[in-house]
């Protein structure tokens, strides 16, 4: 390809990035809100947010963007830009995958560590900031970093938008060079690569939240072995 070609792949591969910093900093938050409501005391509280979580997970995340970017400046008249669209499409729906990680990891906690805050007179946010959510969230960082890989590769949803993320500056190099299996083949190396950093980065802030609670892997100790008739019982 001519360094123009590859200027325009890089513009996407940037474009991709941004889309998935910011659809991930919205499903992150949408995450731990919706999630700890799930496993509020109120029970309004808790069907509110079932709901939310039943309704964005069954809902198609391509027909998602089609609705914010096409039906919502009709019915509300807020016309967003594909990169902002893309992003409250992306992030809502994810988000409600990554409520289910974060309400189950919450669930998991030992029942007494709840009741050790109660005994303490703790409030509920105390008992869930100093409590439950330094033990759940170390849990917490495996599954989401599935459920952040699939978010990359969800964000090549938003080229039906015209939005020049990497699918689609990749499909514009492929018609100007009518080269489909060499074009095709350099976007899913660039889709892996950035996937492999993901969770390599994942990993290590896995390790890190670990050993910040005493989860840290305990160093193998080896066995004393005691002699016959030595006379130690």
């Amino acid at each position: 390809m001519t360094s123009g070609l590859w200027e325009l792949v890089l513009k996407g591969v940037w474009v991709t990035i941004q889309l998935l910093v910011f659809s991930a900093l919205l499903g992150a938050a949408v995450s731990f809100v919706v999630g700890v409501a799930r496993t509020h005391r109120l029970w309004i509280v808790r069907f509110l947010a079932g709901l939310y979580t039943e309704v964005f997970r069954g809902t198609s995340a391509l027909v998602m963007i089609f609705w914010v970017f096409f039906v919502l400046p009709i019915a509300f008249g807020w016309q967003l830009v594909p990169l902002w669209a893309g992003t409250l499409a992306l992030g809502l729906t994810y988000g409600a995958y990554g409520s289910e990680i974060v309400r189950g990891a919450l669930s998991a906690v030992d029942p007494a560590q709840r009741e050790g805050g109660i005994a303490l007179s703790f409030s509920p946010w105390q008992r869930m900031k100093l409590i439950l959510l330094p033990q759940a969230v170390p849990e917490m960082i495996p599954p989401f970093s599935n459920l952040l890989v699939e978010l990359l590769k969800g964000t090549a949803l938003v080229s039906v938008m015209g939005m020049g993320d990497l699918t689609f500056s990749g499909n514009l190099v492929r018609l100007a060079l009518q080269e489909s299996a060499e074009i095709y083949t350099y976007i899913l190396l660039i889709y892996f690569v950035i996937a492999f950093l993901l969770t390599r980065l994942m990993r290590g802030l896995e390790k890190s939240l670990k050993a910040r609670v005493g989860k840290a892997p305990k160093k193998k100790t080896a066995a004393v072995r005691v002699p016959e008739g030595s006379g130690v019982s």
